[in-house]
């Protein structure tokens, strides 16, 4: 396809923008000319099309926007009908077309890589570009009222070989065609006119006539004993789990610093999105059952993060007696406390702000001292007893 038609049209809408040439009658009035000519050529360079916004034109995209260009010359309608490869703005549509029209080697590489296209592939692509008005002039000849035949459509291609394209087919004007009738575009339809929109009533006068609706319905008896059956359903879950709630040894929390511990709450495991209150002096932790399973642990590491490699009792915390806490482990893979691994079936103590990772989940564990103080304090009591009665034995 030939840019010369183009590069014609681009010349004469351009030639205001030309400099007149005129004698130099002194010295100051050249230096203002060659100063206006620097800044001329200094915003075409910055008018060109940057090198990395060319690299994404496809050769089929520089030979969809030739075609439309040929069929409608105007870049908006081109814009908003091609199917290019990438979603193009108008701007870059815009600087593209100018540099096949006034840059010799982009216009060059541009139709070196057009024709080495395959027959098959520029034929779709030309095959689906815009009608030009010229081709939608001939197609609305053909009246509403007829009932026209591809064979009817044939004709009028081979008729004007001169107007269509040689890809255009019978069919793809056809299905054009009724398209037109359908949206009432063909020149011998008439839209109907509308008819008179009923009267609308303002939003005062509904509401005014809505206080006057008698809206006593009849009592259905069934539905309302279904309402109050699944109401006691309701307070029966809802009381259910308030007693669960006191009887819950982990509380996740995500609203306080990891300092913040309550009387209740013995030590805490904290992520980096959540944190499991340990409220109970032994607790498990793994990894829940898939919904509808009944196996459930106290710390649900799926909570923080991926836990599919964390078994679904990977281990315990437990609180001794003398207020020193264990961590052991049951799962199938290691637990890393401060960095060293504890195998399956061992267990170690766990010291106030240790470190513990658990199949790539990281954790803090924070102590609470007041909470290990009662219970050390607890212990003393119940143990001076037993020594007394040990030595008198």
């Amino acid at each position: 396809m030939s840019l010369s038609k183009f590069k014609q049209q681009e010349m004469d809408t351009s030639s205001g923008n030309v400099m007149e040439l005129r004698p130099i009658q002194n010295v100051s009035r050249a230096k203002i000319d060659a100063a206006a000519l620097y800044e001329r050529r200094k915003s075409r360079k910055s008018d060109e099309p940057k090198v990395h916004m060319i690299s994404r034109w496809k050769p089929i995209d520089d030979l969809s926007l030739l075609t439309a260009m040929d069929r409608v010359n105007d870049l908006k309608v081109a814009h908003r009908v091609c199917k290019f490869s990438c979603l193009f703005s108008l701007k870059e549509v815009h600087q593209r077309w100018q540099a096949l029209l006034f840059s010799p080697m982009d216009s060059q590489t541009a139709m070196s890589a057009i024709e080495n296209l395959h027959p098959e592939t520029a034929a779709a692509v030309r095959a689906r570009t815009i009608l030009s008005p010229e081709e939608e002039q001939l197609i609305m000849t053909i009246k509403s009222t007829e009932d026209p035949t591809l064979q009817q459509f044939q004709e009028l291609i081979d008729q004007n070989a001169a107007i269509f394209l040689r890809e255009r087919t019978a069919h793809h004007l056809h299905l054009y065609w009724q398209d037109l009738c359908k949206y009432m575009l063909l020149p011998d339809q008439v839209i109907p006119a509308a008819e008179l929109a009923p009267y609308l009533q303002s939003f005062s006068e509904a509401e005014a006539q809505a206080f006057h609706v008698n809206v006593n319905e009849p009592i259905d008896e069934a539905l309302e004993a279904e309402l109050e059956l699944q109401n006691r359903r309701n307070k029966r879950s809802i009381r259910l789990l308030e007693n669960e709630i006191s009887r819950m040894s982990v509380l996740v929390d995500s609203g306080r610093g990891p300092r913040e511990l309550d009387n209740n709450t013995i030590a805490c495991l904290c992520g980096h999105r959540v944190r499991f209150l340990m409220q109970h002096p032994e607790i498990n932790f793994g990894r829940d059952g898939k919904e509808g399973s009944d196996w459930q642990v106290d710390v649900n590491l799926a909570l923080e993060g991926p836990a599919e490699k964390v078994s679904r009792l990977q281990g315990t915390i437990k609180l001794r007696n003398d207020g020193l806490i264990f961590i052991a482990n049951a799962g199938k893979r290691e637990i890393f406390v401060q960095g060293k691994p504890l195998l399956t079936g061992h267990k170690t103590r766990l010291e106030d702000n240790m470190l513990v990772e658990i199949c790539g989940l990281t954790f803090t564990f924070i102590i609470n001292p007041d909470a290990i103080a009662a219970v050390r304090k607890q212990y003393v009591k119940t143990s001076e007893p037993l020594k007394e009665f040990a030595r008198a034995k």
